[in-house]
């Protein structure tokens, strides 16, 4: 799908979100982290290969930004090393280790060392097998939610991030820091790109 489509029709999910002030810090600290020299946090070398070459296939660079551009998965590391306990760390130490695993006995390596073809079979295996998010109605979910599974969280993690990056808030998405009067009848076509949140 062209990125421009698939940014118009993934806009929303941001606005779904609900972030925190201090999780939007820590998007904040991801923008000045220098990319050559950036040192996880939480994630070893190899779990923080996986992470980036999988939000890299997920938003790769088009002729828009990719996630590694702004650096989604510094976000990711920063926001599993900061905010989760114990126990929901070692769980997706955990999922990264099986989904490797998987990827090892099914495509026959780590994920991080596939070549590009089976990386694609590898996202459309995830996509069929994970769970899906229930609906919601004002950031209320309907029903009670099954497990999502590790793919279906880091992708929602990575949508998350890329939208509510400054880069791509001002870049890519409208933006307007002073917004003008409200107009509840412009046709639709006069909108343009969805508008960023911040």
């Amino acid at each position: 799908m062209d990125r421009r489509k698939a940014l118009k029709k993934t806009g929303l999910l941001a606005g779904a979100a609900l972030a925190t002030p201090s999780i939007l810090s820590l998007l904040q600290a991801c923008k000045s982290e220098p990319r050559l020299t950036w040192k996880p946090e939480f994630f070893t070398h190899d779990e923080a290969s996986t992470i980036g070459t999988l939000v890299d296939m997920i938003l790769p660079r088009t002729d828009t930004p990719g996630a590694l551009d702004v650096k989604v998965d510094v976000f990711i590391d920063k926001v599993i090393a900061q905010t989760y306990d114990e126990i929901g760390q070692q769980n997706i130490r955990n999922e990264i280790a099986i989904f490797n695993k998987r990827c090892a006995e099914n495509f026959g390596a780590a994920f991080a060392s596939l070549d590009e073809s089976k990386k694609v079979e590898v996202l459309r295996a995830e996509e069929k097998s994970s769970g899906k998010f229930n609906p919601g109605v004002w950031g209320t979910t309907i029903g009670t939610q099954e497990p999502i599974g590790f793919y279906r969280s880091m992708k929602s993690m990575a949508i998350w991030a890329y939208f509510t990056s400054g880069e791509i808030g001002e870049k890519v998405l409208n933006y307007d820091p002073i917004p003008g009067e409200y107009d509840g009848c412009k046709p639709l076509s006069e909108v343009g790109n969805r508008w960023s949140l911040g």
